[in-house]
């Protein structure tokens, strides 16, 4: 298995979640890429099995700056290639902001548009509730990784 992880982060914590994901999937004997500058191109030349986002929200519920230009290529070309593979999406937001963690559902919406069938609903990391979002993403992990073994 092959799990591509798409990260958008403004202050670090969403790509270390990304990056904490890449490593416990690996320790599960999956091949886990993570590039937080990632191009289609590398992406599909990764060939993926699965796709796994994980982003943080800005502004008024908006994807972070870093994951924009891949976001707006993934939506213009939509290849052909993702279509019907498994997914996951895990947001951290703050639930103090009306558009509680809207990058993440932005990321959803795309994974829908682009043929990606979700194998669990997204996983919100509340900053106002966590402390450790790398621990706290563990769980949903597991059961993530389940999900693309059955």
């Amino acid at each position: 298995m092959k799990v591509a992880i798409l990260s958008g982060s403004v202050y670090g914590a969403a790509e270390d979640v990304a990056r904490h994901a890449e490593q416990l999937l690996k320790r599960q004997d999956i091949q886990a890429w993570h590039n937080p500058r990632a191009t289609v191109q590398e992406i599909l030349a990764f060939a993926p099995q699965a796709l796994l986002a994980v982003t943080s929200t800005t502004g008024m519920g908006e994807l972070p700056d870093n994951i924009m230009p891949l976001y707006a290529q993934l939506r213009d070309e939509l290849p052909a290639a993702l279509r019907g593979l498994p997914g996951g999406v895990i947001a951290l937001g703050d639930s103090s902001y009306d558009l509680y963690c809207g990058g993440g559902e932005q990321m959803r919406e795309l994974f829908a548009e682009l043929g990606i069938h979700e194998v669990q609903g997204m996983l919100r990391l509340d900053a106002s509730e966590t402390v450790n979002p790398e621990a706290d993403a563990e769980p949903w992990l597991a059961r993530f990784v389940e999900a693309l073994h059955s």
